[in-house]
């Protein structure tokens, strides 16, 4: 178990004599990348300590330096999440950074990712399909009966939801603009669908489409379909996002998994879209000669 280095402020934590439970702590259901980080030091400036629960093979190691609590656990372990937060009191959490969930498609699927039972029942018998939106409001609802609310992700770190207006000194060609009025609907439904969150666009044609694999594998597989270059990524929310999983998110890494597959624009909804390190991602769009646009409907 791990320990944030909070100094004094640790001592404004009511523990019960069981030495365990937190005052109003929130639980943060860590997967990939910087939002958990984001999440969790939104969280303690508002002075609420941080349960961390973090994903194997996904969450960065480092998190459990920037929490109050940090466990190890598993992608389809919900019974553990659950077990784990009551030991805290939490009674709130939020689900922040990316889950590979192809991957739970692949061989071996079942050794590297063993259900307890409250996951194999939701799995196999709460769901009518597997897709994102399904199996999270699933998830949802069971967390809810046993008392903790899945909350909005982003409510700790709003600033980082930008709005309308071109984040790199040069802006999108006329070529360019033509693609995204037409690529932009066609991404919208995609959106609606429940299908994904991204498409790649060249010329008024869609190279592209994210489904399971999610955005940064698509990139790879725009950039082997168009060799040539040229073309853009268009990253949405859903049309009836909802706020407490699945955020559309882009950062540094982004720019340059887009630059190296030929990609020569990002055009991504604006108040809708997370971004993780902003002046990174300005900096390496600026070096790489891509042109970053929050786009307003």
């Amino acid at each position: 178990m791990g320990r944030a280095r909070c100094g004094d402020d640790r001592q404004r934590y009511a523990v019960n004599t069981m030495g365990e439970a937190l005052d109003n702590p929130l639980g943060l259901i860590a997967g990939s990348g910087r939002f958990p980080f984001l999440v969790a030091a939104g969280a303690r400036r508002s002075g609420r300590p941080v349960v961390a629960l973090g994903l194997r093979g996904l969450t960065d190691p480092a998190l459990r330096g920037e929490v109050d609590r940090f466990h190890w656990t598993g992608i389809v372990r919900l019974g553990g999440w659950i077990r784990k937060f009551r030991r805290y009191g939490v009674r709130e959490a939020i689900l922040a950074g990316a889950v590979r969930k192809s991957e739970m498609y692949g061989r071996f699927r079942l050794l590297r990712y063993v259900p307890d039972w409250t996951s194999a029942r939701m799995w196999f018998f709460e769901v009518p399909d597997r897709r994102n939106d399904t199996l999270l409001l699933a998830a949802a609802e069971v967390l809810a009966r046993k008392g903790i609310t899945l909350a909005n992700s982003v409510q700790y770190c709003p600033e980082n939801l930008p709005g309308p207006g071109v984040l790199t000194r040069e802006g999108l060609s006329t070529a360019q603009q033509r693609d995204v009025a037409f690529g932009w609907p066609i991404a919208m439904e995609i959106g609606r669908l429940d299908i994904g969150q991204s498409i790649a666009v060249k010329e008024q044609e869609i190279i592209a489409v994210e489904a399971i694999e999610g955005t940064d594998r698509m990139i790879e597989r725009a950039g082997s379909l168009c060799r040539k270059g040229g073309w853009m990524l268009i990253k949405v929310a859903k049309p009836n996002q909802d706020w407490r999983f699945d955020v559309p998110t882009v950062g540094p890494d982004t720019i340059v998994n887009l630059h190296r597959a030929g990609g020569r624009a990002l055009v991504f909804e604006a108040n809708r879209t997370l971004v993780v390190e902003h002046e990174r991602l300005v900096q390496e769009a600026e070096r790489l000669g891509v042109v970053v646009v929050a786009h307003e409907t």
